[in-house]
């Protein structure tokens, strides 16, 4: 059941409805329009909530809407922490034009006021929009600091638009080779299905250990693909060789934007190139769901804003993200950052010991 939110009158040119997971009634009018905004993103989807919902978070929703149709929104993520107290979170969000201050800063008002009803900590919002799109003003007046982000602000983005070749010809030289030798080599791509999951699963260990990151439980990937598979907005992408799986990959797709989302390889055969093929795979496999754009989801965040100057990579103590880069690099695609995370305080000191106990848990991984 949709609600209003605020007190009337309202004094704003929009009226602002609010709703959760649990009661919406149009979940498809959101998706609508979040696939249609350039400056929506699949973290603010119906079906992104509904996914976390299932792992302790709760969706709300709140919507602006002018005669009839929504023009703005926002979904944020809360989960319960000790104490009664709640983490409230907008993940590439709000699904506003950064220029749009009127409906900006009312979707705000509203989202942090949501926030506080809930006995949030704080509420962290990271929007979708770049860095040149940022609106600093709009953050001061709404007494909002900067904040760590929880999505990687850094990504690369590969333009699907054109023929293949033409793709191809976008990429480094390197990358292409590599594409066309893993075909020479034997490697062969496939879709898994539900049963397949299992051992993509043992991948991501394998791969968690090896580059050391800290990998979720089969569950997660489970309901992951669950929630966007059968709607054929995400699929699992295995590359075998004498059929042997060696790597996975899942990618979404939402609007005219896919991600790679989660990728895995086994130490086996890596001088086939099994990761290659499969992105090459997930390119083609957006392009069929109508996308435009893959994004490659993540490179450090220590890459220089240019795209045209380079960076010295520096070696093992910067981690394997540094050889994650190298590779994502290759594919030809524009680099993106964007905004950051913005958090409003609504708790300062229980903030303060948040941020503490997010340091020390930094310093242990």
């Amino acid at each position: 059941m949709r609600r209003s939110l605020m007190k009337e009158p309202q004094p704003h040119k929009y009226q602002l409805h609010l709703e959760s997971n649990q009661d919406s009634e149009q979940p498809d009018d959101w998706d609508h329009f979040v696939a249609h905004s350039p400056w929506g993103h699949i973290l603010q989807s119906y079906r992104w909530g509904q996914f976390k919902e299932q792992f302790g978070w709760r969706a709300h929703r709140l919507t602006l809407v002018e005669q009839g149709a929504i023009v703005g929104g926002i979904q944020v993520l809360m989960r319960p922490l000790p104490m009664g107290r709640t983490l409230a979170y907008v993940p590439r969000g709000p699904v506003v034009a950064p220029g749009h201050d009127d409906a900006l800063r009312q979707i705000l008002d509203c989202a942090i006021a949501l926030a506080r009803r809930h006995r949030a900590i704080f509420l962290k919002v990271e929007p979708a929009w770049g860095v040149a799109e940022d609106p600093p003003a709009l953050w001061k007046a709404l007494r909002m600091q900067p904040g760590e982000t929880v999505q990687p602000r850094n990504t690369i983005m590969v333009d699907l638009t054109g023929s293949e070749e033409t793709w191809l010809g976008r990429m480094k030289s390197k990358t292409r080779y590599n594409i066309r030798l893993a075909g020479r080599k034997g490697i062969e791509v496939r879709e898994g299905d539900e049963d397949d999951l299992l051992i993509f699963h043992e991948l991501m260990a394998v791969t968690g250990q090896r580059d050391h990151f800290a990998v979720r439980d089969l569950a997660y990937y489970r309901k992951a693909w669950e929630a966007f598979a059968p709607a054929g907005l995400a699929t699992l992408l295995l590359a075998t060789f004498e059929g042997e799986v060696l790597a996975g990959l899942m990618p979404f797709a939402f609007g005219k934007t896919a991600w790679y989302m989660y990728g895995a390889s086994s130490n086996r055969h890596r001088n086939k190139m099994p990761n290659h093929a499969l992105q090459w795979a997930a390119m083609r496999w957006a392009k069929s769901r109508g996308c435009t754009v893959y994004d490659l989801w993540g490179i450090p965040d220590e890459v220089p804003a240019d795209p045209n100057k380079d960076v010295d990579l520096p070696g093992s103590s910067k981690g394997s993200l540094w050889g994650v880069y190298r590779f994502k690099k290759g594919f030809g695609g524009r680099q993106f950052r964007s905004a950051g995370g913005y958090d409003a305080v609504l708790s300062p000191s229980l903030y303060w010991a948040y941020r503490q106990v997010q340091k020390w848990r930094h310093r242990r991984t």
